[in-house]
């Protein structure tokens, strides 16, 4: 039974005074990389519920970046959790056997959209799990290069930074450092489609782009080794492409032997309303990258592959850490309730959150765009609906006032706002969400002068 309400419930001033103590412990001996936002110190958390260390209540629409899956410290996983510890805590699985992570293998296989049986790397984020992609799909093709796209994320470590293509900041002062050998193509952004159409006249043409500029002039198909790209994109703005663009990618990716490496990093584990976001678009990948949701909090990271995909020799790539057997005791009870009940209801509280979002963009001129599937909700916010002029400030302030309300949002892209909430968000709750975002949207257009 809950301990906290349902409901936010504000005591003190934001920050409050234990919270700004901590934060400024902070400032003094961690990293000032990390891009806080708002200062919101946790003290602990209930399903879509989270209260700060001076007893303030939030409701979360974030779940720490999408990765909170199952909810805060489901019963269930804390079990599983619980008890392997229990067990033992550590035994590397690259060096050693043990059941967890053979059972989480099995059932990757069994679950993954693509043909045939699969076999799994274990890492422990979603950037490992991009790393070992890029080096399975050059030592199983041998082929040198890498196609990815604009706007995408996925990591920041050298070689998936040579991928990601979200944000310079992201590049800015770490000089060549990137991996070479890596091209971008656009991506297919309906709302600011690259090539002028509007959704009902695309067919994909954006990847002429990819077809007739990058692969004519840049480098030559059967130099690919693979092409990487988000089902629905993250961080550049939860941008949801139709489904030829997939489509078309995996007949372009089958014509010249290339593998085709999806990650569902953000957009799996039945955050948009399907285990794996690739199946709402009717296309099998030959490989998936997986982390954030996948052990509802544990670090955990994970490529799977078609098994004729996955041959390499012992000692070509490994990770002391990945696949921990506590994490991989998380994993299986995350996927279990994910299959049982949190997909469900990811699809039915999502369509009715996207849903009231639409009804927000008829009130609030500010609002250009909603787009998203499941609880993968991305709200674009503009100066102006004719130019599409970016209200990235605005956005910013949105969140704040938000969060000045009781509700945790976080911005993907330039300019949208990123509902991501634990799939265990009840309709009540999605209302209090809309309810909040309405008022503080309301606030921000007025000060901003766009009604």
């Amino acid at each position: 039974m809950s301990t906290l309400p349902q409901v936010p419930h504000l005591q003190t001033m934001l920050p409050g005074p234990r919270a700004a103590a901590i934060i400024e412990r902070d400032r003094h001996v961690v990293s000032p990389s990390y891009t806080r936002g708002y200062p919101f110190v946790m003290a602990r958390g209930e399903g879509a519920m989270v209260e700060d260390v001076d007893g303030n209540v939030f409701l979360d629409c974030a779940a720490g970046i999408a990765v909170n899956s199952t909810g805060h410290s489901h019963p269930a996983v804390v079990a599983s959790i619980v008890e392997q510890a229990g067990k033992f805590l550590h035994m590397s699985g690259t060096d050693f056997y043990y059941e967890p992570q053979v059972r989480l293998a099995e059932v990757l296989s069994e679950s993954a959209p693509m043909p045939g049986p699969s076999r799994s790397f274990f890492g422990n984020s979603g950037a490992e799990a991009n790393e070992a992609a890029i080096k399975l799909a050059r030592y199983q093709s041998k082929r040198p290069f890498l196609i990815a796209f604009m706007g995408s994320f996925h990591g920041r470590t050298l070689g998936a930074l040579s991928l990601t293509a979200s944000r310079s900041v992201q590049r800015k002062g770490f000089g060549a450092t990137t991996a070479p050998g890596v091209f971008h193509a656009p991506y297919a952004e309906c709302y600011r489609c690259p090539v002028g159409l509007t959704p009902d006249r695309c067919q994909a043409e954006c990847l002429e782009f990819l077809e007739e500029k990058v692969m004519v002039h840049l480098v030559s198909p059967d130099e690919v080794a693979g092409l990487v790209v988000e089902p629905i994109q993250g961080e550049g703005g939860y941008l949801v492409p139709p489904p030829q663009f997939h489509q078309r990618l995996r007949a372009l990716t089958e014509r010249h032997g290339i593998l085709l490496i999806v990650d569902e990093v953000q957009a799996g584990m039945g955050r948009t309303g399907k285990l794996f976001a690739i199946e709402h678009f009717g296309v099998q990948p030959d490989m998936i990258t997986m982390a954030k949701g996948i052990a509802s909090g544990l670090p955990l990271g994970v490529v799977t592959a078609r098994a004729g995909v996955m041959e390499w020799p012992p000692g070509s790539h490994a990770s002391t850490f990945g696949g921990n057997p506590v994490a991989c005791a998380a994993a299986l009870t995350t996927i279990r309730l994910l299959q049982e009940q949190l997909v469900a209801n990811a699809a039915d509280v999502g369509a009715y959150m996207l849903e009231g979002c639409r009804a927000l963009q008829q009130k609030h001129a500010i609002i250009g765009d909603v787009r998203g599937k499941g609880l993968m909700i991305g709200v674009e916010l503009v100066r102006d609906r004719t130019s599409k002029e970016r209200a990235s400030q605005e956005r910013d302030r949105v969140i704040d006032e938000a969060f000045s309300r009781g509700l945790l949002i976080l911005g993907a892209g330039r300019n949208a706002l990123r509902l991501s909430p634990p799939l265990v968000l009840t309709r009540a709750q999605a209302v209090v969400a809309l309810e909040i975002l309405d008022a503080s949207i309301a606030v921000v257009a007025r000060e901003a002068g766009v009604q």
